[in-house]
């Protein structure tokens, strides 16, 4: 079996698309398509359900996804060990939640002290991101703490403690008036979602109206805007209190107080890249510069 077919069943496994995934991978679509067949012939057995739409994993071609991703993290990992020094250098790819208000100044502090690594950033949800880590698609993320959080292939450090409050626009309103409006919210998996599930099933409260938006941004403008509630950390918010914008109405601690940790893989080899990134994160957890002040 040649570890290059492995990279290209990765792909098209991802992209459920063999023309996506030769376009991708800079390669004619008619070699991806006889390089998985060889593979399928040489396994005797189908890896994909084909049909008019692109393609899906077959029972085997599930095993054998989980197989691929760590045999071709194990080959990056060599790779890194065999370049690594204690100067870091080459790729750390990290996610995060959307909310990490220290994360510029960790970023900063990182990217001064070690220029030679190529930091990249991915944001997403926390169940994502820690499926990510897990399946070596990311070195690291910054996730809200949970049971999932704390899976025994992860470490997790703690980054802050958070406050989580419901934020409405100024309009004076009660807790009440609160439960009736429509919510707007991250996708499915966040963690701030999850919280906010758990108090209004404790209240016994169906929303009539829950809202998915994709960015923080949007959320918080929408919010201003009138046109809902959203649960997040008041650190991302508390200059906008303290201007009129907006107000925040806390709920108690069961449901408001949540951890930020940052996660990695357990076995993996640590790279230097990474050893650092983690360390400037225990140097940013005394800096008394946050919230930032324009956000």
């Amino acid at each position: 079996m040649d570890l290059k077919d492995l990279y290209i069943f990765q792909k098209v496994a991802e992209k459920k698309n063999i023309s996506k995934a030769a376009n991708t991978l800079n390669y004619v679509q008619s070699n991806v398509t006889a390089r998985i067949r060889r593979l399928e012939e040489e396994l005797q057995t189908p890896l994909f359900h084909r049909h008019n739409r692109g393609m899906v994993l077959t029972p085997e071609g599930k095993k054998l996804i989980t197989y691929a991703d760590k045999i071709i993290s194990m080959v990056n990992e060599m790779k890194k060990v065999m370049q690594d020094s204690e100067q870091p250098v080459g790729k750390l790819e990290i996610g995060t939640v959307e909310t990490v208000i220290k994360l510029p100044f960790i970023l900063s502090k990182y990217n001064k002290q070690y220029e030679r690594v190529d930091l990249s950033l991915t944001s997403g949800v926390t169940k994502d991101l820690i499926d990510q880590v897990l399946h070596y698609k990311l070195d690291g993320a910054f996730v809200t703490g949970n049971h999932k959080s704390n899976h025994p292939d992860l470490v997790q450090y703690k980054v802050f403690e958070e406050e989580l409050v419901l934020v409405t626009d100024n309009t004076p309103t009660t807790i009440e008036e609160i439960k009736r409006k429509p919510l707007l919210v991250f996708r499915s998996g966040c963690g701030y979602r999850s919280k906010l599930r758990e108090w209004l099933r404790d209240e016994h409260v169906v929303p009539e109206k829950v809202m998915e938006l994709g960015t923080l941004e949007t959320i918080l403008g929408s919010v201003y805007s009138g046109l809902g509630v959203t649960f997040i950390p008041h650190s991302v918010v508390q200059h906008h209190e303290a201007r009129g914008l907006i107000q925040c109405h806390k709920l108690p601690d069961k449901y408001s107080k949540i951890d930020t940790v940052f996660i990695c893989r357990k076995e993996a080899y640590q790279t230097a890249s990474l050893e650092k990134f983690i360390d400037t994160l225990e140097e940013c957890q005394q800096d008394t510069r946050y919230p930032l002040p324009f956000i």
